[in-house]
């Protein structure tokens, strides 16, 4: 099999629909081989049941979150979670994408080619980092440099072999954050090198689910400190670069990102009447003070 995509999700059904949408037309394009990987973190709002219905998608489920036979269910990392999916994918080469993420067309039959192209030539290519933009708030599109100055995946696609020859995302040094650029420096260290892909771009979507988001960052600090603990030697050699991005404009005359229209509409009016209750309920506290 050429070509595995795996796909973590949780609570966010409305996006995950979309995202998926832009995977199947871009494997039709594509013309290899392929399958789908969602890995569900326990969700309640449907998606495991829509999930269930889609003859084209492996699903696993990996309960993450709540209560169990009277006991809480012991958290688990974002590189478990991933792994699961990772270590399942029979494909030479898994794309990586988020469930908040749709493929602009013609990216994943870019990015194969390139990777088979600079293979090919003798590169010790471990991963192709497509170029994403926070939609609708970015104009360009950007990759991410992390430390040492090397360049890591935030959605693109990696050679399978590369990761199972550093064992895949370390499960138990990163609760959520940095794992990611954790992945690609232990590659860098075995001597293998990420690029971008220039003709590959994704649309993210900028505020899907904050709740999650904010209940991920109370650990970002930990995550953080034990990344530079870490590949200090490469943040020494470095003359202390600990991470930055490289931007590249681009038009993509489809306006993908536009099929978020309509949910960015929704959520920016809950935000705006959110806004609105809390100060009315302190303006109303106020008065009786």
């Amino acid at each position: 099999m050429e070509l595995s995509i795996v796909l973590g999700t949780f609570n966010r059904l409305e996006f995950l629909k979309k995202s998926i949408a832009t995977v199947r037309s871009e494997l039709d394009t594509a013309g290899v081989a392929s399958e789908i990987i969602v890995v569900d973190g326990g969700s309640d709002d449907g998606t495991i049941g829509w999930l269930g219905k889609q003859k084209d998608i492996i699903s696993i489920i990996q309960h993450n979150r709540g209560r169990w036979r009277g006991k809480t269910i012991k958290r688990r990392s974002w590189g478990y979670f991933m792994n699961l999916g990772f270590k399942s994918a029979q494909g030479k080469y898994i794309c990586m994408i988020s469930d908040d993420c749709l493929l602009v067309p013609g990216s994943l039959k870019n990015g194969i080619s390139l990777f088979e192209k600079r293979l090919s030539e003798g590169v010790r290519l471990c991963a192709l980092a497509f170029y994403w933009r926070n939609w609708p708030v970015d104009k360009d599109y950007m990759v991410g440099l992390t430390i040492g100055k090397k360049m890591f995946v935030n959605h693109g696609l990696y050679l399978r072999s590369a990761l199972e020859d550093v064992d895949f995302i370390d499960e138990e040094s990163f609760h959520f954050y940095h794992a990611d650029g954790d992945l690609v420096l232990r590659m860098w260290e075995k001597g293998y090198i990420c690029e971008a892909a220039p003709n590959s771009f994704v649309e993210h979507y900028a505020d899907a689910n904050t709740q999650v988001r904010e209940s991920n960052l109370v650990r970002q600090k930990d995550d953080w400190l034990f990344y530079l603990k870490r590949w200090n030697e490469f943040l020494e050699t470095s003359g202390g670069y600990e991470g930055g991005w490289l931007n590249l404009a681009f038009e993509d005359e489809l306006k993908t990102g536009d099929q978020f229209k309509w949910l960015y509409i929704r959520d920016t009016i809950k935000k705006y009447f959110f806004k609105f209750t809390i100060k009315a309920r302190k303006a109303f506290t106020l008065s009786r003070d």
